[in-house]
């Protein structure tokens, strides 16, 4: 019976290092063996047959990958025996070290002579499973696709090994049909070992520069723009707004719905059947597309391992119809850590929203243990509230950074107190509780962990601050600092009175775009994570309208920021398993897990009740964390939910790449087809517009093709297209009206005037007779 791959695989790293067996060092599979990307066996009675098999199924482009489909990874202590890739590729000193056991159990079958003269060819073959191309050259980069027992060689390389030490073919691999074809036949031998691309075989692979200038680093395009991808964590969310975690080593992720529905993940990527906080029925939500209320901020205490203590931030309607904020304090279930006691909710502050734009909605624990909240100016446009707006009104707390201490109460009775260092707190003309002024409306700010080894920028704040109608603008948050607005928008003036008058120590943004760019930031996270060591220290955020994707980094001798676009989808960069290539267009907000993984939250209809939500992580396709280095073991917890596994809906690029083309030329259609507002490829659906003739009469469709192009009908979009603000984060608009099959309305219309014409006819046949 076949061995289960993934059990080989774990011998593979697990194995002992003491000289092997021949053929326990031979992992990869012999003849007679193969695997799926399910993981299941199927036959292949020879190996020239298996490898064969290639041409008809193809091969993707070639792209640094490993043989167990990961990126390669920079090994963390030296290699003793593949030293050539010491620096970058995919052996860590464990398989070094056994590839140089196999080595030696190869050579104490040779003679001296033999050792001399093919232990080079012998040692630089086997050391290919090391190469950053190793996928490439054993054909894995398909884990449909079965593996070769050698790597491929270049055909003149090949032949000098073959001419030199074709007694080592058989010492090389167990299996007896490349031993029995290939050890007397030169020709057979390379034949199999050739890859298409010559470029990819070894040595040629070695000495490409194109191939290896940049290798491990962040993969570009032609523009400039960087090559990142992306897994599918999450979908069917309406609207999600957030996701934070617990900071107490569960690994949970807590994802919020702007419907007021807060759900949780566990580390295994299920998701549990009972929320964990459900306030919908309190929440001030409308479906109406990009209605900016709604449940917009949470944060968990940094105690609340100890404390079971979280904060959240919401619009909720008043009894007088008075729209306001509300942020409060609620605890744990102490009968279930899934779950949280909506009893005990203690409002800490609550403002009075003059429009309904402009809300704000960011809650965060800075790393000096005060809780910072981030709200928007009132709404409207201009922030027209008084004579030089609530933004520039240090008297109001709308249009405001505020810093309190949750750890107690003050002496004037607020449930909150104001930490002593606030910098307007000996202002009478000021709230205690402002920590920094002059902003719009802050959609998404974040706290640098710092860099994982010098810790440098650690505590940073980071913020996106949406536009009026010219420039969104990135800031970094510093204790009593004015942004400027509505003097400024970005670096330039907005009120032209104001912007003369103001002061010249306003913070001005690390970094502004134009509408040429976008028309409303979403703010990201630095990347701190460990599993993609070349994002370290990019500052990640995106544009909600237009759903692009951009990186900040800093310039170390002149503290600038650089900005990069960020491109996803590339099928040559993106080809591992898990990978997909697309996003729902809308990005509403950015997010960070416990170990540091970044993530976004995109959907293709904005609305707080449409289920169209998704949750992606990004991946680095150009270089890996070594293996082992980003493990964790997150703490067990209870769960008397059930769980409901995850079902991504998106195509992988393999799959994608898999699919058989059916594809029939299209004809050329005077009409153009409608935008559908998403870059997913399973919602975007390409429909075609076809010409009439009149003098043209088309069969009616079959049975089977009439029910399939009532399945299609059925899941296509209104062709409605939906208008959003480009002056604030979005407009209220009205929901879109359900809509009838224009053929089922035709027909309505027609029935009478058939029934009139069939009772007509039947009235001249009884006449007749």
């Amino acid at each position: 019976m076949n061995e289960p791959y993934y059990e080989v695989v774990q011998d593979f790293y697990t194995s002992d290092l003491k000289k092997p067996t021949l053929k326990e060092a031979n992992v990869w599979p012999r003849a007679g063996k193969s695997i799926s990307s399910s993981g299941v066996s199927f036959s292949c009675p020879h190996a020239f047959l298996c490898l064969s098999l290639l041409c008809l199924t193809g091969s993707l482009l070639g792209h640094p990958q490993c043989l167990d489909y990961g990126p390669p990874f920079q090994p963390p202590v030296h290699l003793e025996f593949c030293s050539a890739y010491e620096n970058f590729g995919c052996c860590d000193q464990e398989r070094d070290n056994s590839i140089a056991a196999k080595y030696w159990d190869i050579m104490d079958y040779i003679d001296p002579r033999g050792r001399k003269q093919c232990g080079t060819y012998i040692k630089d073959i086997l050391c290919q499973e090391c190469s950053p191309y190793a996928a490439h050259l054993y054909d894995a980069e398909n884990p449909r696709t079965p593996l070769r027992n050698l790597p491929g060689l270049c055909f003149d390389y090949c032949s000098e090994f073959h001419f030199n030490c074709r007694s080592a073919i058989g010492l090389l691999t167990s299996d007896k049909h490349i031993q029995e074809c290939c050890e007397t036949n030169k020709t057979r031998f390379c034949n199999l070992l050739h890859l298409h691309d010559e470029d990819y075989c070894f040595p040629n692979v070695l000495k490409n520069t194109a191939l290896n200038r940049n290798l491990g680093s962040v993969v570009e395009d032609r523009k400039g723009c960087l090559q990142l991808c992306l897994t599918e964590v999450a979908n069917g969310l309406r609207n999600p707004v957030l996701m934070v975690h617990a900071n107490d080593h569960t690994h949970r992720m807590f994802v919020a719905e702007q419907v007021g529905v807060i759900w949780v993940y566990l580390p295994d990527g299920s998701r549990l059947e009972e929320p964990f906080l459900d306030i919908k029925s309190i929440v001030l939500a409308t479906p109406w597309i990009g209605d900016e209320r709604g449940f917009l901020g949470m944060a968990f205490h940094p105690e609340y391992k100890y404390n079971g203590k979280f904060y959240i931030y919401y619009s909720y309607m008043y009894k007088n119809r008075a729209e306001k904020i509300r942020i409060s304090e609620l605890k744990v279930l102490a009968s279930d850590v899934n779950k949280a006691d909506p009893l005990s909710e203690r409002n800490l502050l609550e403002l009075e929203e003059p429009a309904a734009n402009h809300n704000g909605g960011q809650l965060l624990f800075g790393v000096d243990g005060y809780m910072y909240l981030f709200t928007g100016d009132g709404g409207k446009a201009g922030d027209p509230f008084g004579k030089f707006g609530n933004a520039q009104n240090k008297s109001a707390l709308l249009g405001k950074v505020l810093r309190i201490d949750v750890n107690g109460k003050s002496p004037d009775g607020k449930p909150y107190r104001i930490p002593p260092d606030n910098p307007f707190v000996s202002d009478p003309k000021a709230h205690p509780e402002v920590y920094a002024y002059g902003v719009r409306n802050m959609w998404r700010c974040a706290v640098d962990r710092g860099d994982p080894v010098t810790k440098k920028g650690r505590g940073r704040i980071f913020c996106g601050d949406v536009g009026q109608n010219r420039f969104e603008e990135i800031d970094i948050v510093v204790k009593g600092g004015n942004y400027g607005w509505r003097a400024k928008e970005g670096f330039e003036c907005y009120d032209t009175k104001l912007c003369h008058n103001s002061s010249l120590d306003d913070i001005l943004p690390i970094f502004a775009y134009g509408r040429n760019v976008g028309k409303s930031v979403t703010g990201g996270y630095v990347y701190r994570g460990c599993e993609s060591p070349n994002l370290n220290g990019l500052y990640i955020f995106g544009d909600f309208m237009n759903g692009r994707l951009m990186a900040l980094e800093e310039e170390e001798k002149t503290n600038k920021w650089k900005k990069q676009d960020i491109c996803i989808g590339s099928t040559k960069a993106c080809a591992f398993p898990g990978m997909i290539s697309s996003y729902s267009k809308f990005i509403i907000s950015f997010a960070e897990d416990e170990a540091g993984e970044l993530y976004f939250m995109s959907t293709s209809y904005p609305s707080a009740y449409a289920p169209h939500g998704s949750l992606y992580k990004f991946i680095d396709p150009a270089r890996r964390a070594p293996p082992g280095k980003c493990k964790y073991k997150p703490v067990p917890v209870k769960t008397k939910s059930k769980r409901i596994p995850f079902v991504p809906r998106a195509k992988t690029v393999l799959e994608l790449l898999n699919e058989p083309s059916t594809a029939k030329p299209l004809k050329k259609s005077s009409t153009p087809t409608a935008a559908i507002p998403t870059v997913s490829s399973k919602q975007a659906k390409k429909t075609s517009s076809t010409k009439t003739k009149a003098s043209t009469v088309k069969p009616a469709p079959s049975g089977k093709k009439r029910q399939k192009i009532k399945a299609e009908a059925k899941h296509q979009r209104p062709k409605q297209k939906e208008k959003v603000s480009h002056t604030s984060r979005t407009t209220p608009a009205p929901p879109l009206p359900k809509t009838k099959s224009s053929r089922l309305t035709r027909n309505k219309k027609l029935l009478p005037k058939k029934a009139a014409l069939a009772k007509e006819k039947l009235k001249k046949r009884k006449e007749s007779r």
